[in-house]
C-alpha cells in the first residue's frame, strides 16, 4: 500500500479542510515519530507512483512556527523529495491538543501497515496510546473516522457509524491488536524505555521481558545502561539485579549500574565478617563510654603490634 487514493472523496467529506500545497523546505517529521520509513522497494514503487501520478493522497501537517509539522505522510513526503517535487498537498490541522496528534501519527500507521508489521517499539506506541485515557470517546472516534476514511473512501457511505477501524475507547485492546493481556501489560511497560533502549529491544539485543524489568528504572539510570549495553549483553538476571538496586525513584549510581553489568557486583565480593569479644575482655582493657572508633583503631593497632612480633620470632 502506497498511501494513495482519490483525492475527490477525501474532500467530499465535511470534517476535511482544503487541500494547500506546502514547499517540501517548509515541512518537518513530527517531533516524537517512532516509525521507520519505507526502503527498498516499497519506496521505489511510491516514488514511481508519484513521478507518474503527482501525490493523489495529501499528507496531514499541522502548524509550527513558519514550518509545517508532518502528522500523515512521512513517507510520501520523502518520496516526493526524492522524485522532485517542490511541494506536496497537505491538510493543515490546527488547535489540535497534543495527545490528539499523537493519536493521528501513530492510529495511520497502525492502519496502513497493519499492526504484525510494526516493531516491538512501535507496538508498544499503539498499545499505550489506547491505554491511556486522553480525550473524550466521541473525540477520539472522530479522528478513527478520518482515518478510516483516508484509507478507504467508501467506508464514509457504507458504514458511518459502526466501522471496524474506529473502536470504541472501551474495547479491549487485547481483542483489538489481537493479543493477550500479559502482552498488552508487556507492551505498556517497554514504552517506557527510553528511546536507545527500544533500539535495543527492536535488535533483539535485549528480551522484550528484560526490557520490562528495566522500564521500572529512572531515564537517567537507563541512560547509563543504555551506555554499559554497548560493551556487555543485559539479561534477565542482570535486569533484575538494576531493578531491585534501584531506590523509590528508580535511580541508581552509576558505579552500581556499572559493577552489575560487569558482573563485579556486591554479591560476588566476600561480606565483611564481625568478631565479638566477650564482656570480660571488654571490661579488661576498655572502660564504660569509650567509643567504637578508638575501640577499633585499638584492636587494630594490637592485631598489628602482635603479627610483627610474631615474624620477628
Amino acid at each position: 500500500m502506497n498511501g494513495q487514493f482519490d483525492l475527490s472523496a477525501m474532500l467530499s467529506a465535511p470534517a476535511q479542510t482544503a487541500v494547500q500545497q506546502i514547499p517540501c523546505e517548509q515541512l518537518k517529521p513530527y517531533h516524537n515519530h517512532k516509525f521507520e520509513l519505507y526502503t527498498g522497494e516499497r519506496l521505489d514503487d511510491m516514488v514511481a507512483s508519484i513521478k507518474e501520478n503527482g501525490v493523489l493522497s495529501p499528507i496531514i501537517v499541522q502548524p509550527d512556527g513558519d514550518d509545517y509539522e508532518i502528522l500523515i505522510g512521512h513517507n510520501r513526503w520523502n518520496a516526493s523529495k526524492i522524485a522532485g517535487l517542490p511541494s506536496v498537498p497537505a491538510i493543515i490541522k490546527t488547535g489540535l491538543s497534543k495527545d490528539e496528534a499523537e493519536m493521528y501519527v501513530i492510529e495511520s500507521n497502525v492502519m496502513q501497515r497493519g499492526f504484525e508489521n510494526l516493531r516491538i517499539s512501535e507496538q508498544a506506541a499503539a498499545v499505550a496510546l489506547r491505554h491511556s485515557e486522553m480525550f473524550s470517546q466521541g473525540k477520539r472516534n472522530d479522528i478513527f473516522r478520518e482515518l478510516a476514511l483516508m484509507e478507504n473512501p467508501e467506508s464514509a457511505t457504507s458504514d458511518p457509524v459502526g466501522m471496524k477501524s474506529a473502536p470504541d475507547v472501551n474495547d479491549n485492546i487485547g481483542e483489538h491488536y489481537g493479543l493477550g493481556r500479559s502482552t498488552v501489560v508487556r507492551l505498556i511497560r517497554i514504552n517506557k524505555l527510553i528511546d536507545e533502549l527500544k533500539v535495543l529491544v527492536d535488535s533483539g539485543d535485549i528480551a522484550i521481558r528484560t526490557g520490562v524489568e528495566l522500564s521500572f528504572i529512572s531515564d537517567d539510570t537507563q541512560a547509563v545502561i543504555a551506555e554499559c549495553a554497548e560493551e556487555a549483553k543485559i539479561d534477565m538476571k542482570t535486569a533484575k539485579m538494576l531493578r531491585s538496586s534501584a531506590d523509590n525513584e528508580g535511580n541508581i549510581d552509576r558505579y552500581t549500574v556499572e559493577s552489575i553489568i560487569s558482573g563485579e557486583d556486591s554479591e560476588a565480593k566476600p561480606k565483611p565478617k564481625s568478631v565479638k569479644i566477650s564482656n570480660d575482655t571488654y571490661t579488661k582493657y576498655f572502660s564504660e563510654g569509650v567509643k567504637a572508633k578508638e575501640i577499633t583503631e585499638t584492636i587494630e593497632k594490637a592485631l598489628a603490634f602482635y603479627f610483627e612480633n610474631m615474624e620477628e620470632n
